[in-house]
């Protein structure tokens, strides 16, 4: 009986084990041959048939906007401040006094100077008409005579710092906020406030080192800014003469005139600088593009393959980009796909 149950057994398990056998070589050989099939099967594609098109060429750049002049106003002299003449976050004419400093001690120093001017002028007169009369030396002569212009002098100088305690508007603009109140005491360090042109603004923006020979003195341009829709006009009136090395990139000055006033220094604007218009260029759609670590690649049916092809891509829209060689008029350029395709590799194509 024993004999009997193991010879079962041992039926079983060499049944069991040839069963297992051939599911697995079965799996193996459909594994094989589904890799087979699939080396062989053609990737299903769209693609389009490139055609010449004349392209506008804008170029699309972040700028900064500033003000056409601006200036931290200063006194050139400590004293106390006797009156102040303008109102913050108001015009303000060019020349108009913005405060001023007490110059009480100045003009009493003045004084004392002009006194010791007219003495010494009074010196000189009388050494001059001795000479004349050889009863004094040339030399006491020249000596009363530096006096003169010593004193002279001394009197201009004061009237220059009392002329300094007038603090006067070096352009007309919009004067900001203040940090001073009559009776403070101020000094050259003192930060009263800042006078800013905004009749009109400056664009400052840069562009790449490629495009530096189509952009021209007295061109125009087109901007926008955060908030608005509103498209603004500028024109370019200064180039960098050289181009900067860490960048690689030339930058460029417009200025532009804020008639409605609402362009702010300091804030970034959208530019759209116009170039080249070029002829029979060719265009493809950004989704074909597949950047890699030597620049950018394309690929393009040929013979039922998938052909890899470098390209030099350069001024790139919401949609589209610009080549200008690797592609011709003709080929077709697969549009989908792109990123999982091989080089060689069997596609077929349906144009679009």
């Amino acid at each position: 009986m024993k004999v009997k149950n193991l010879i079962y057994a041992l039926l079983i398990i060499g049944i069991g084990g040839f069963i297992a056998y051939r599911i697995i070589s079965n799996k193996s050989k459909n594994e094989e041959s589904k890799k087979f099939g699939d080396k062989d099967t053609p990737t299903s594609v769209t693609g389009i048939v490139l055609k010449t098109s004349t392209f506008d060429n804008n170029l699309s750049l972040s700028g900064s906007i500033e003000a056409n002049e601006q200036v931290e106003i200063h006194s050139e002299v400590s004293g106390i401040v006797e009156g102040i003449y303008f109102n913050e976050g108001t015009n303000v004419n060019k020349g108009q006094v913005l405060f001023k400093v007490n110059d009480i001690e100045l003009r009493a120093q003045l004084r004392q100077a002009v006194t010791k001017e007219n003495l010494a002028g009074e010196n000189q007169r009388r050494a001059k008409l001795l000479l004349q009369k050889e009863a004094i030396s040339q030399e006491e002569f020249d000596v009363a005579n530096a006096d003169y212009a010593s004193a002279k002098a001394q009197s201009q100088l004061i009237s220059a710092q009392i002329a300094k305690t007038s603090v006067k508007a070096p352009f007309s603009g919009k004067i900001g906020l203040r940090s001073i109140s009559p009776g403070t005491y101020i000094t050259p360090a003192v930060l009263v406030a800042k006078l800013v042109n905004t009749g009109k603004l400056k664009i400052t923006f840069s562009i790449p080192e490629k495009y530096a020979s189509q952009v021209k003195t007295g061109s125009d341009i087109e901007f926008t800014v955060s908030g608005s829709e509103k498209v603004y006009a500028a024109k370019i009136y200064a180039i960098e003469p050289e181009i900067a090395v860490a960048t690689r990139t030339l930058q460029i000055r417009a200025i532009a005139v804020n008639t409605d006033g609402k362009l702010f220094p300091g804030t970034f604007a959208d530019v759209k600088l116009p170039l080249n218009i070029i002829k029979d260029a060719i265009v493809v759609p950004s989704e074909a593009i597949v950047p890699v670590q030597d620049g950018k690649k394309v690929y393009i049916a040929n013979m039922g393959k998938a052909k890899e092809v470098m390209v030099d891509a350069t001024t790139r829209t919401d949609s589209s980009i610009l080549i200008l060689s690797g592609l011709k008029a003709g080929d077709t350029l697969i549009t989908s796909g792109v990123m999982s395709l091989k080089n060689d590799a069997p596609i077929k194509v349906k144009v679009k």
